[in-house]
């Protein structure tokens, strides 16, 4: 379970419809490996431009936005040295508190987890320690800078590490396909045709020497209020090895109250 938590961490740390129909596919397509490129705009293309950007702009106008977050979530796990799964427990105050408690089989508790904007606490309630940390240690254990609002970000759903330059899109098979560079990541979004909702998003690293790389796929979209919520995503990172995760939200509600409990016993070491 302690693999499965670090997976969590390293993961859950990484909406209208004419107009994507009238966007021109650019001469130089994105290759595989996203390698950037400069587009050059011909006039009669920059209206379809216009319209890439409005869609991207709708994206952080439309996030997702809430008080308060709970979820429960099943998880599966997999990297070099196997797989496993467990169930997740998740409530967040939005900008304030986000807690994940971690069951194993036979509702067996492995892990509690307490982030702040600026805290990290852990408590490994098999090996009854507690760890104390700052904020930085989420950045250092995954080597991606996630902050305390990137994780309550990509939680909920939220499209990350969105902001830079718009370099090249195009309308292909898979969806509106859309590349934006910013200064650590280049982000390959790949909207849905009819409802703009993000199908899938990739990020790289610019600094090709790092050669990360990180697939998450949205699916199972639900409407919930006047928002979409996707209920299921596969989530795969990879730098030196891979790490494949999938959550399966099972139930989840916003704007309702919330607790954090996390009451040390005396006995627990602290690390």
């Amino acid at each position: 379970m302690r693999y499965i938590l670090y997976g969590c961490m390293a993961v859950l740390l990484w909406a209208s419809c004419r107009p994507a129909k009238k966007v021109q596919r650019i001469e130089n397509a994105i290759s595989k490996k996203d390698t950037v490129q400069k587009v050059m705009v011909k006039k009669d293309e920059v209206d379809s431009l216009t319209i890439v950007k409005d869609i991207v702009h709708n994206l952080k106008t439309k996030r997702i936005d809430f008080t308060t977050f709970s979820a429960k979530v099943k998880v599966d796990y997999e990297d070099k040295n196997g797989g496993d799964g467990a169930n997740a427990n998740i409530q967040m105050q939005k900008d304030s508190a986000i807690w994940i408690q971690l069951t194993g089989p036979f509702g067996i508790e492995g892990y509690r987890l307490l982030v702040t904007r600026d805290s990290v606490k852990l408590m490994n309630k098999l090996n009854k320690t507690v760890v104390y940390r700052s904020i930085s240690y989420l950045k250092d254990l995954t080597q991606i800078p996630f902050d305390f609002y990137t994780l309550q970000d990509l939680i909920v759903g939220n499209t990350i590490f969105a902001d830079g330059n718009i370099v090249s899109y195009k309308n292909a098979d898979a969806g509106l396909q859309v590349l934006i560079v910013g200064k650590i990541f280049k982000h390959l979004l790949t909207l849905d045709k009819n409802t703009n909702l993000v199908m899938h998003s990739k990020l790289d690293d610019v600094d090709s020497v790092r050669n990360r790389t990180c697939d998450i796929t949205f699916s199972q979209y639900q409407p919930n209020g006047d928002v979409n919520f996707s209920a299921y995503r596969q989530i795969a990172v990879a730098e030196q090895s891979r790490l494949d995760v999938k959550l399966d939200f099972k139930k989840y509600i916003f704007n309702q109250p919330v607790t954090f409990p996390f009451n040390i016993p005396k006995n627990f070491k602290r690390k």
